[in-house]
């Protein structure tokens, strides 16, 4: 098979190189990609967000498989226009997309199926949601409704800081993302991410993880992307994992369904665990990051196979084989993230890192400069290592972030804390 890829990031990365494990792979492309990319897969210079632009190029390059990575085309319908194109395409359409492009839909979608989640209320000016935040008080949650690169939810733990959320949003801090605010309760408990596969049909459960969004050790500092993560989420026992499923995952499925907006491709659900009850938090609707470098580490050649299966509605015949495993990776990030940042610094010591079924470092935000490997991003690698226990795949990782030189970047050191 010729496949092309969609993206740039470390998701990306690992994407690509659990896809290369395939024998059916026979050309990959990625386009943009990024220098850690570039050394396993061919990169494109295509604008992913021109559904005409991809579709061209996949015509010419006689792609037989279109996998998106991020977000972003999904919710400007690149999906549909490569459908309409006769592409086999992994990922949803725009309108399934709002699950993760619009906060307001996704709670309208949760009301009428029924899904446990948090109490909440949307709003479209500053006046409004600032009297709601008086009359709630804190601790409470204040969302951007649109996409915000993971960065437009604000856990507010006083009054004074969600009603600064509030001016922030509607200020255009978030650009068009913050035009519009869902403001949730707090919901206490543990979180964790739970991943399926849906092919409108079948929901094929394909890992958990748990991430760490705060910048600094000990869950502290502002929130960022992701600033590392480990899979599998110990909070994720069976009987947790069988309640999100028919008590969230498949009544918002079926009710995509009812309403026409049939859902293909990755659900990525955040949950908040309280007393052995899940409860949402979020939906988004593609592999998140950095949660996908331990996905891939531990899933490896199979994945391709797997998200075929759910392209062309066959996720029924299909079985997930999964090692007795861990896998961990560390956000490695440009010292400002997730603020201000510099770009252009040059990382060394990579060449000196195994590469192998149990040790990589997926390139987020990097390009090759006169030989050198550059940082170009606020997120830059995804040191990721896979263990027979999570203390073991703990190991690894910070052995290999310790011989990576790169003093215009930062990490945290305390990745996986909840679960050692």
């Amino acid at each position: 098979m010729n496949i092309l890829i969609l993206g740039s990031g470390g998701r990306e990365h690992s994407l690509a190189w659990a896809i290369k494990q395939n024998p059916k792979c026979d050309r990959l492309i990625v386009a943009p990609g990024n220098a850690g990319i570039a050394a396993i897969a061919d990169c494109a210079q295509i604008d992913i967000l021109d559904g005409d632009a991809v579709a061209v190029f996949a015509e010419e390059n006689a792609i037989d498989f279109i996998i998106i990575g991020p977000e972003a085309p999904l919710a400007v319908g690149v999906a549909d226009r490569l459908r309409a194109a006769g592409c086999l395409v992994f990922g949803p359409s725009r309108a399934a997309a709002q699950l993760e492009a619009s906060k307001s839909f996704t709670k309208t979608i949760c009301d009428a199926a029924g899904a446990p989640t948090a109490a909440y209320a949307h709003f479209t000016d500053a006046d409004s949601a600032r009297a709601y935040i008086r009359d709630q008080g804190a601790p409470i949650v204040v969302k951007a409704d649109g996409l915000a690169a993971g960065k437009g939810v604000i856990v507010a733990m006083t009054e004074d800081a969600a009603l600064q959320a509030i001016d922030d949003m509607f200020d255009g801090s978030f650009g068009d993302a913050g035009a519009e605010v869902v403001i949730e309760e707090f919901m206490e408990g543990e979180e964790a991410s739970f991943f399926v596969l849906c092919d409108g049909k079948t929901i094929l459960p394909i890992g958990t993880a748990q991430d760490h969004k705060r910048a600094f050790d000990g869950d502290k500092g502002p929130n960022t992307g992701g600033m590392g993560a480990y899979s599998p989420a110990p909070v994720m026992t069976d009987a947790i994992t069988k309640k999100a499923i028919s008590e969230i995952i498949r009544p918002t499925m079926d009710e995509m369904t009812r309403r026409g907006t049939q859902f293909q491709g990755v659900l990525f659900c955040g949950l908040m665990i309280q007393n052995g009850q899940p409860r949402l938090v979020e939906y988004n609707v593609r592999f998140g990051d950095p949660e996908c470098q331990c996905l891939m580490m531990r899933l490896g050649g199979q994945v391709l196979d797997l998200m075929q299966a759910c392209a062309e509605g066959r996720l029924a015949e299909t079985q997930v084989n999964w090692a007795d495993d861990h896998a961990l990776t560390v956000v490695m990030a440009a010292n400002g993230y997730p603020g201000d940042y510099e770009k252009g610094s040059v990382i060394a010591g990579l060449d000196r890192q195994p590469q192998d079924s149990a040790h990589m470092v997926f390139h987020a935000g990097t390009t090759t400069k006169d030989g050198q490997v550059t940082a170009t991003g606020g997120r830059v690698l995804n040191v990721t290592a896979r263990g027979a226990t999570l203390t073991e795949a703990h190991e690894r990782a910070y052995a290999m972030a310790q011989g990576i030189d790169w003093p215009g970047g930062f990490y945290r050191s305390d990745i996986g804390w909840r679960a050692l």
